[in-house]
Protein backbone atom coordinates (compact mmCIF):
# COMPACT_ATOMS: atom_id res chain seq x y z
CA UNK A 1 0.00 0.00 0.00
CA UNK A 2 2.98 2.39 0.72
CA UNK A 3 3.29 2.35 -2.83
CA UNK A 4 0.43 3.51 -3.66
CA UNK A 5 -0.09 7.46 -4.45
CA UNK A 6 -2.56 8.49 -1.52
CA UNK A 7 -3.04 12.03 -3.25
CA UNK A 8 -4.88 11.92 -6.79
CA UNK A 9 -5.46 14.28 -9.05
CA UNK A 10 -9.30 14.72 -7.44
CA UNK A 11 -7.91 15.16 -4.36
CA UNK A 12 -4.86 18.03 -5.16
CA UNK A 13 -7.51 19.83 -7.15
CA UNK A 14 -10.20 20.27 -3.88
CA UNK A 15 -6.89 20.69 -2.07
CA UNK A 16 -5.70 22.99 -3.80
CA UNK A 17 -9.28 24.98 -4.34
CA UNK A 18 -8.83 25.49 -0.52
CA UNK A 19 -5.18 26.94 -1.22
CA UNK A 20 -5.93 29.42 -3.32
CA UNK A 21 -8.49 30.62 -1.12
CA UNK A 22 -8.25 35.01 -0.83
CA UNK A 23 -7.15 35.63 2.80
CA UNK A 24 -4.24 33.05 2.00
CA UNK A 25 -1.47 35.78 1.65
CA UNK A 26 1.95 32.90 2.53
CA UNK A 27 -0.25 29.85 3.77
CA UNK A 28 -1.34 28.69 -0.03
CA UNK A 29 -0.52 26.59 -3.00
CA UNK A 30 3.15 28.29 -2.89
CA UNK A 31 4.27 27.24 0.08
CA UNK A 32 3.01 23.66 -0.91
CA UNK A 33 4.65 23.88 -4.02
CA UNK A 34 8.04 24.83 -1.75
CA UNK A 35 7.47 21.97 0.02
CA UNK A 36 6.84 19.25 -2.58
CA UNK A 37 10.15 20.35 -4.00
CA UNK A 38 11.69 20.22 -1.21
CA UNK A 39 10.45 16.53 -0.45
CA UNK A 40 12.01 15.86 -4.14
CA UNK A 41 15.05 17.16 -2.92
CA UNK A 42 15.22 14.68 -0.15
CA UNK A 43 13.50 12.18 -1.37
CA UNK A 44 16.18 9.29 -0.94
CA UNK A 45 16.45 10.40 2.56
CA UNK A 46 12.37 9.68 3.46
CA UNK A 47 11.12 6.32 4.26
CA UNK A 48 7.70 7.20 2.86
CA UNK A 49 7.67 9.66 0.69
CA UNK A 50 4.24 9.26 0.02
CA UNK A 51 3.43 9.62 4.14
CA UNK A 52 5.23 12.78 3.78
CA UNK A 53 3.80 14.04 0.54
CA UNK A 54 0.38 13.58 2.27
CA UNK A 55 1.34 15.28 5.23
CA UNK A 56 2.56 18.23 2.82
CA UNK A 57 -0.81 18.71 0.93
CA UNK A 58 -2.74 18.39 4.42
CA UNK A 59 -0.82 20.55 7.08
CA UNK A 60 -2.49 23.56 6.14
CA UNK A 61 -5.53 22.40 4.50
CA UNK A 62 -7.30 24.42 7.00
CA UNK A 63 -6.42 27.76 7.88
CA UNK A 64 -8.13 30.50 9.97
CA UNK A 65 -5.99 32.81 11.44
CA UNK A 66 -8.31 33.50 14.50
CA UNK A 67 -8.98 30.06 15.05
CA UNK A 68 -6.71 27.89 17.75
CA UNK A 69 -6.98 24.53 16.54
CA UNK A 70 -5.92 25.07 12.51
CA UNK A 71 -3.53 21.88 12.51
CA UNK A 72 -6.09 19.41 14.66
CA UNK A 73 -8.75 20.23 12.28
CA UNK A 74 -6.38 19.71 9.03
CA UNK A 75 -5.36 16.18 10.55
CA UNK A 76 -9.28 15.68 11.15
CA UNK A 77 -9.74 16.22 7.15
CA UNK A 78 -6.54 14.20 5.79
CA UNK A 79 -7.83 11.21 8.48
CA UNK A 80 -11.09 11.82 6.35
CA UNK A 81 -10.36 11.41 3.30
CA UNK A 82 -7.48 8.98 3.26
CA UNK A 83 -8.91 6.81 5.41
CA UNK A 84 -9.15 3.74 2.91
CA UNK A 85 -6.35 4.99 1.15
CA UNK A 86 -3.94 4.06 4.11
CA UNK A 87 -3.52 1.64 6.90
CA UNK A 88 -4.27 3.10 10.40
CA UNK A 89 -0.66 2.99 11.40
CA UNK A 90 0.65 4.97 8.20
CA UNK A 91 -2.74 7.74 9.00
CA UNK A 92 -1.75 7.96 11.97
CA UNK A 93 2.00 8.74 11.40
CA UNK A 94 0.55 11.03 8.51
CA UNK A 95 -1.71 12.98 10.82
CA UNK A 96 0.77 12.98 13.76
CA UNK A 97 3.00 14.98 11.53
CA UNK A 98 0.29 17.63 10.38
CA UNK A 99 -0.19 18.16 14.37
CA UNK A 100 3.07 18.71 14.65
CA UNK A 101 3.10 21.81 13.01
CA UNK A 102 1.51 23.77 15.81
CA UNK A 103 4.52 23.62 17.82
CA UNK A 104 6.94 22.00 14.98
CA UNK A 105 8.45 20.03 18.22
CA UNK A 106 9.17 16.29 16.78
CA UNK A 107 5.28 14.52 17.51
CA UNK A 108 6.11 10.70 19.56
CA UNK A 109 6.96 8.14 17.29
CA UNK A 110 7.73 4.69 18.06
CA UNK A 111 10.30 3.48 14.95
CA UNK A 112 13.58 5.97 14.13
CA UNK A 113 12.62 5.91 10.34
CA UNK A 114 9.22 7.67 10.99
CA UNK A 115 10.52 9.99 13.22
CA UNK A 116 13.26 11.00 10.68
CA UNK A 117 10.03 11.94 8.08
CA UNK A 118 8.59 14.02 10.73
CA UNK A 119 11.69 15.41 11.39
CA UNK A 120 12.60 16.36 7.64
CA UNK A 121 8.51 17.37 7.03
CA UNK A 122 8.86 19.70 9.85
CA UNK A 123 12.32 21.42 8.60
CA UNK A 124 10.45 21.85 4.86
CA UNK A 125 7.83 23.72 6.74
CA UNK A 126 9.91 26.02 8.26
CA UNK A 127 12.94 26.29 5.43
CA UNK A 128 11.14 29.84 4.64
CA UNK A 129 13.13 31.32 7.95
CA UNK A 130 16.35 30.53 6.05
CA UNK A 131 15.23 32.05 2.80
CA UNK A 132 17.21 34.81 1.50
CA UNK A 133 16.34 37.78 3.38
CA UNK A 134 13.93 39.72 0.20
CA UNK A 135 12.04 36.08 0.50
CA UNK A 136 11.70 36.21 3.93
CA UNK A 137 10.13 39.66 4.01
CA UNK A 138 7.91 38.92 1.79
CA UNK A 139 6.80 35.39 3.91
CA UNK A 140 6.45 38.23 6.99
CA UNK A 141 4.64 40.56 5.14
CA UNK A 142 2.54 37.80 3.76
CA UNK A 143 1.92 36.45 7.68
CA UNK A 144 0.98 40.12 8.42
CA UNK A 145 -1.65 39.95 5.83
CA UNK A 146 -2.82 37.15 7.19
CA UNK A 147 -3.28 38.95 10.55
CA UNK A 148 -4.67 42.13 9.50
CA UNK A 149 -7.59 42.00 11.80
CA UNK A 150 -4.95 41.81 14.73
CA UNK A 151 -3.88 45.56 15.70
CA UNK A 152 -0.02 46.65 15.41
CA UNK A 153 0.55 46.54 19.08
CA UNK A 154 -0.73 43.24 19.93
CA UNK A 155 0.50 42.12 16.63
CA UNK A 156 4.18 43.06 17.23
CA UNK A 157 3.56 41.30 20.84
CA UNK A 158 2.69 38.16 19.68
CA UNK A 159 5.29 38.04 16.61
CA UNK A 160 8.18 39.15 18.68
CA UNK A 161 6.96 35.95 21.16
CA UNK A 162 7.51 33.30 18.18
CA UNK A 163 10.72 34.53 17.31
CA UNK A 164 12.21 34.46 20.61
CA UNK A 165 10.78 31.10 21.40
CA UNK A 166 12.78 29.93 18.08
CA UNK A 167 15.53 32.20 18.13
CA UNK A 168 15.93 30.32 21.91
CA UNK A 169 15.86 26.52 20.80
CA UNK A 170 18.81 25.53 20.39
CA UNK A 171 18.35 24.43 17.03
CA UNK A 172 15.61 25.75 14.69
CA UNK A 173 15.53 23.16 12.65
CA UNK A 174 15.94 19.02 13.53
CA UNK A 175 17.81 17.78 11.13
CA UNK A 176 21.45 18.16 10.23
CA UNK A 177 20.74 18.47 6.42
CA UNK A 178 18.67 21.44 7.52
CA UNK A 179 20.92 23.01 9.91
CA UNK A 180 23.92 23.34 7.39
CA UNK A 181 21.45 24.48 5.07
CA UNK A 182 19.02 26.98 6.62
CA UNK A 183 20.08 27.99 10.11
CA UNK A 184 22.56 30.40 10.03
CA UNK A 185 20.86 32.59 7.81
CA UNK A 186 17.76 31.77 9.52
CA UNK A 187 18.81 33.14 12.86
CA UNK A 188 20.04 36.11 11.06
CA UNK A 189 16.50 36.66 9.59
CA UNK A 190 14.45 36.42 12.48
CA UNK A 191 17.18 38.28 15.15
CA UNK A 192 17.05 41.16 12.23
CA UNK A 193 12.84 41.22 12.40
CA UNK A 194 12.59 40.75 15.93
CA UNK A 195 14.91 43.99 16.73
CA UNK A 196 12.82 45.90 13.96
CA UNK A 197 9.67 44.94 15.83
CA UNK A 198 11.25 45.48 19.31
CA UNK A 199 12.53 49.36 18.34
CA UNK A 200 10.51 50.96 15.90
Amino acid sequence: MENEPLIDDALKRGLSGLYEADDRHYHGMAHIEAMLALAGDYRASLHDAGAVEAAIWFHDAIYDSRAKDNEARSAELARKKLSGRADPERLDRITAMIVATATHELPSLDDARSARDAALFLDMDLSILGATPALFDAYERAVRLEYQWVEEPMWRAGRGEVLKNFLGRRHIFHTEEFRQRFEPRARLNMARSLEAITTS
